[in-house]
């Protein structure tokens, strides 16, 4: 059985890294498009903790992830493997 690698995006919250298809910022129109799109599908995932959206997390199921961590800091954990630095 294959281990699944998790993706660290603060606060507790990992996603597994092989379902990830892109880690974007959320302020351009499309991101925004895209979050509200997900959000009335019920495809919306909100790992913020109540803090502000600095990143948004798009899966291979479509599912789009909020996260308060900068895409950059993501990214980096990402091409890590997914260890916490």
């Amino acid at each position: 059985m294959e281990k699944k690698k998790l993706l660290n995006i603060g606060f507790g919250n990992a996603v597994v890294i092989s379902r990830v298809v892109a880690i974007v910022g959320p302020t351009s129109s499309p991101m925004r498009r895209l979050r509200e799109e997900a959000k009335q599908a019920g495809r919306l995932i909100d790992a913020t903790q109540g803090r502000k959206t600095r990143s948004l997390i798009i899966t291979d199921s479509n599912h789009c992830i909020l996260s308060a961590i900068q895409p950059e800091t993501i990214s980096q954990r990402f091409t890590a493997g997914g260890s916490d630095e």
